[in-house]
């Protein structure tokens, strides 16, 4: 049964030296004495101490060397070391304690002092052991809650995503296959090292949650116009190329009535400028070039890809190669060239995904 005193280990090659710290110790402490760093190492495979008291000058192995081996061994290098010695000189100590000891005491020592150096010593190790504990827990509580919040962000895009595509039978699905093209895009991305600078400061599982809400400016165009089984006239065109900003203001109206809000930056940028172009001839807004946000430019190709490899009431799909022939002759013009010819040289795998929602 495991004493709830707490335990020390003296280690002294004088055995006079052994026996009166122990009888010191004894009452109040769990206490085993060793005569060497041998020895002690042979104990600690059986025990781990609460505070080892360790004498400097010991033939064979001292205690220079015994603290070295214990704070460069993960199972031992938290135990507090005090040194005992009768070395008092500054450099002596300056190197016990860059070595890792917590404190000297000297020989000859008094009951009085070595009970309470101890006593101090081992007060500060369980307030150090509880703060750890604490902070432990306190990460744990965090990581929590930001999950928590996390989840809660997802549902309410979701939640969202799911209205828009309940309107829109025409494009069913496509919420979901240009979240997992993005995805792949952006690993893509950060494999070769493009755009590293922007990317690091983004939350990559939010920025793929947040497309969910790229179309969210539908919930506003006509039924007729949405709806409507076969291409569009020149101004329903004009009408349904509204759902950019459409998308931006309901966004910023969400914001408004959430604290926590943003989650939702990179869904109303990639809502109203998915349908720039490089050249600066697209919509809402005329960006061109790297005026357009980089999380326009990437949704810009993974939604044009959808589009194309996929029934419209105005088009049947195209195949994969000719879509990919499409965003090729588009690099430049519609689409950002760098982001291009990473999606050209991944082409294959973008395929697979394609085919796989397809078959499902």
């Amino acid at each position: 049964m495991k004493s709830n005193r707490n335990t020390i280990i003296i280690v002294d090659d004088d055995l006079t030296i052994l026996d009166i710290a122990k009888k010191i110790l004894t009452t109040d402490y769990q206490t085993f004495a060793v005569p060497s760093g041998k020895k002690l190492f042979e104990l600690l495979e059986e025990l781990t101490p609460d505070l080892i008291l360790l004498d400097v000058n010991m033939p064979e192995m001292n205690g220079y060397e015994v603290i070295e081996r214990l704070k460069n061994n993960e199972a031992t290098e938290e135990i507090p070391v005090i040194f005992v010695t009768a070395n008092i000189d500054p450099e002596s100590e300056i190197k016990g304690l860059n070595l890792g000891a917590m404190d000297y005491i000297t020989k000859p020592f008094s009951q009085e002092l070595l009970l309470k150096r101890v006593e101090v010593h081992l007060f500060y190790e369980a307030q150090r052991k509880e703060l750890q504990k604490y902070s432990i827990n306190l990460e744990e509580m965090v990581s929590q809650k930001t999950k928590t919040v996390f989840d809660l962000q997802s549902a309410i895009l979701t939640t969202v995503a799911d209205l828009i595509e309940s309107r829109d039978d025409v494009t069913g699905g496509h919420i979901e296959r240009t979240q997992c093209y993005l995805k792949l895009l952006v690993d893509c991305l950060q494999k070769h090292g493009v755009y590293t600078k922007e990317l690091s400061t983004w939350s990559i599982d939010l920025f793929v949650t947040s497309s969910q809400l790229h179309d969210v400016g539908k919930v506003s165009i006509k039924d007729s116009i949405l709806m409507k089984p076969g291409k569009l006239t020149d101004e329903e065109f004009e009408e349904m190329k509204k759902h950019t900003v459409y998308g931006i203001e309901i966004i910023k109206k969400i914001e408004r009535y959430t604290p926590e809000n943003t989650f939702l930056k990179h869904a109303e940028i990639m809502a109203g400028s998915h349908h720039e172009k490089w050249n600066g001839t697209g919509y809402p807004f005329g960006l061109k070039g790297e005026e357009i946000p980089l999380q326009g430019r990437l949704m810009a190709i993974v939604d044009v890809y959808d589009a194309l490899t996929n029934d419209r009431p105005y088009k049947k799909a195209f195949t994969h190669e000719e879509a990919v022939e499409i965003i090729k002759d588009g690099l430049g013009t519609h689409f950002d060239p760098e982001l291009g010819e990473i999606f050209l040289r991944y082409e294959n795998d973008f395929k697979l995904i394609m085919l796989q929602n397809k078959n499902n």
